[in-house]
C-alpha cells in the first residue's frame, strides 16, 4: 500500500507541484486544511519549523494520488470523518483546524491507536524527513530540525586519515 518506492516517487511528484506551487490534486481544500492542521501538531512549528513549513501537505496530496492507494485515501477520508464526528460533538464546531492547539492535541491523544492516526503519522515523517527533491522537507528543514548537514558528497581531503596508515605500511 505505503512503500518505500511509492513514497520516493509520490516525493518527487510532491516536489514538482509544491515549486509550481499547483493546486492539489487529489485532495479538496477542506481536507487539505484539515491534514495540515493534523500534521502541524505532530511536528509542530515552535522554536524550529514543522511539518507547514517543510510542505507535507503537498507530500500528503501525492501519496495518495496513484490509483493503487486509493484504498489509502478512502481510509484516510474515513478516519477524517470520524475526527470531525469528534470534534462537531465534542466541541460543537465543524472542522479539527477550528480548535486550538491544546484541544488537537487531546484529540489526537485519544485516537493515537487508530489506524487513522498511525497513517498520518507516518506521513508526516516521512514528508518532513524526506529528500527536499521529492517534495516534502521544503528547505531542508527536517533536517535542521535533527541537526543533519545534507552532504551529496563529501569533499576532500579525503584519506588524510589513510596517510598515516600508508607510512606505517600496513
Amino acid at each position: 500500500m505505503l512503500s518505500v518506492p511509492a513514497i520516493v516517487t509520490a516525493c518527487r511528484e510532491a516536489n514538482e507541484s509544491r515549486v509550481a506551487e499547483a493546486a492539489f490534486v487529489n485532495l479538496n481544500a477542506d481536507e487539505a486544511a484539515e491534514y495540515s492542521a493534523i500534521a502541524a501538531r505532530i511536528i509542530p512549528s515552535d522554536e524550529t519549523p514543522g511539518a507547514t513549513e517543510a510542505g507535507v501537505i503537498y507530500f500528503i496530496d501525492n501519496v495518495l494520488g496513484d490509483p493503487n492507494r486509493e484504498s489509502a485515501l478512502e481510509a484516510l477520508r474515513d478516519g477524517l470523518r470520524e475526527l470531525q464526528y469528534q470534534v462537531a460533538t465534542e466541541h460543537g464546531l465543524s472542522f479539527f483546524a477550528e480548535l486550538d492547539e491544546a484541544q488537537q492535541d487531546a484529540l489526537l491523544r485519544q485516537n493515537e491507536t487508530t489506524a487513522f492516526f498511525n497513517t498520518m503519522r507516518y506521513l508526516t515523517i516521512a514528508g518532513t524527513f524526506s529528500l527536499p527533491e521529492y517534495g516534502g522537507n521544503r528547505e531542508n528543514i527536517g533536517y535542521n530540525i535533527i541537526g543533519y548537514e545534507n552532504h551529496p558528497s563529501w569533499s576532500p581531503p579525503f584519506g588524510y586519515y589513510d596517510a598515516d596508515y600508508m607510512e606505517r605500511g600496513e
